[in-house]
């Protein structure tokens, strides 16, 4: 194959369509939606690959803000993951306007091109990565199963490739006690507030054996009404994060064990509840890091150097990498002094910084699909990967 030609062919179709994709963007941007409800943005982006003569199914998975947009026919699946969820408050201060929008390019620029490929583009339209975990979703209901290599960027301050990423559980914690008067009658009284109390100390006195990489951090969302009132009820959110999946796994049992231990104290009942899915840490695939590498270096971007200790945060990106070989780079604009999770960051997701983010990164996801699907060696391991996941899936039937 001239890959030459067909790298020439996705720029074209994406040139044709640049507009679009940057107004898709700014468009996202202006209508920030919160996780599964973002009606009006999968709706946006699912308008746009119809309109590219993509198959597009709305709600999948149970999820109205989920669906799946496929062309081409060929046995080698790409996956495109779109984001576009914002965050409470301060809009898309993580750039998921810009996710969606270079998830969308890339697709508009590799359909003309599956056939020669001998490729399937499905870009899978991925809700609530900030709070809840749509793809997490989608794996379980079989949404990733013919997927041979997954892909997506990050809109960050700068580019990076190879990162990896923390496992997170988040709770709701709740303790129930007994309200009294806390001056006649303190004795008649379960004190919920000194429930969660005696939680933080326990929690606090075991960061210092907490294994390396492991995070817990939380706040106090109630712990009562008046001061002199015993409080009969305190609530909490909290997250835990770990390096691992498995480290995780254990850094729970010692937090829920901290729970547990002001709920003994005080005579309060426990209340834990997961919110949303356990996100599973990143793992990039080294072949289709080093793909990525070369198309954003032509494209004229400059790397970060590779920081083996750098680590992008939380993603249920992390959960697919753990069954499909993955890559999430991040794509970098100017924002200043600028943070993601920052308001701040929010006012540059419109820059020509964030726009050109949007074509270039979408570019170099095309060409790095076509470098794996041109490489016989590349072509073929992914091919065999995908084999051996379905028997192993098969066998578990």
């Amino acid at each position: 194959m001239n890959i030459p030609a067909l790298r020439e062919a996705s720029r074209t179709a994406l040139t044709a369509c640049q507009d679009r994709m940057t107004a898709l963007s700014h468009s996202l941007h202006a209508e920030p939606e919160l996780a599964y409800e973002e009606h009006r943005s999968a709706r946006k982006i699912a308008d746009e690959l119809e309109r590219g003569g993509f198959d597009v199914t709305r709600g999948v998975a149970g999820l109205p803000t989920a669906f799946t947009a496929t062309a081409g026919s060929g046995d080698l699946v790409i996956g495109v993951c779109a984001e576009y969820d914002a965050l409470p408050g301060i809009g898309h201060a993580c750039g998921h306007n810009v996710n969606g929008a270079s998830a969308t390019a890339a697709a508009l620029a590799l359909a003309p091109v599956a056939d020669e490929l001998g490729v399937t583009v499905k870009l899978l339209g991925t809700p609530a990565e900030e709070s809840g975990g749509g793809k997490v979703e989608m794996l379980g209901a079989g949404l990733f199963d013919d997927v041979a290599a997954a892909m997506m960027v990050h809109a960050a301050p700068r580019d990076g490739v190879g990162m990896s990423s923390l496992a997170i559980s988040s709770w709701r914690v709740a303790y129930a006690g007994r309200t009294a008067h806390a001056a006649v009658m303190p004795h008649e009284g379960v004190n919920a507030a000194d429930a969660m109390m005696i939680a933080q100390v326990a929690i606090s006195a075991y960061r210092q054996q907490m294994p390396p990489g492991g995070i817990v951090h939380g706040i106090v969302t109630s712990g009562g009404e008046a001061a002199n009132v015993i409080p009969g009820r305190t609530t909490a959110d909290y997250d835990c994060r770990a390096e691992t999946a498995d480290a995780l796994r254990a850094l729970q049992d010692r937090v829920r064990a901290c729970f547990e231990a002001g709920a003994l104290a005080t005579g309060a009942e426990l209340t834990l509840d997961a919110v949303g899915n356990d996100y599973a840490d990143l793992r990039q695939d080294t072949a289709m890091t080093e793909l990525y590498r070369n198309a954003v270096s032509d494209l004229g971007r400059t790397l970060a150097p590779h920081d083996a200790s750098m680590r992008a945060g939380s993603t249920d990106m992390g959960n697919v990498s753990h069954v499909v070989p993955t890559i999430h780079p991040m794509i970098g604009y100017d924002c200043g002094d600028a943070t993601m999770h920052n308001p701040e960051f929010t006012r540059f997701g419109t820059s020509p910084g964030a726009d050109r983010a949007v074509l270039d990164g979408g570019l170099a996801m095309a060409w790095t699909a076509i470098g794996l699907a041109t490489d016989e060696h590349h072509r073929s391991s992914l091919m065999a990967r995908l084999t051996k996941r379905r028997a192993g899936e098969a066998a578990c039937l």
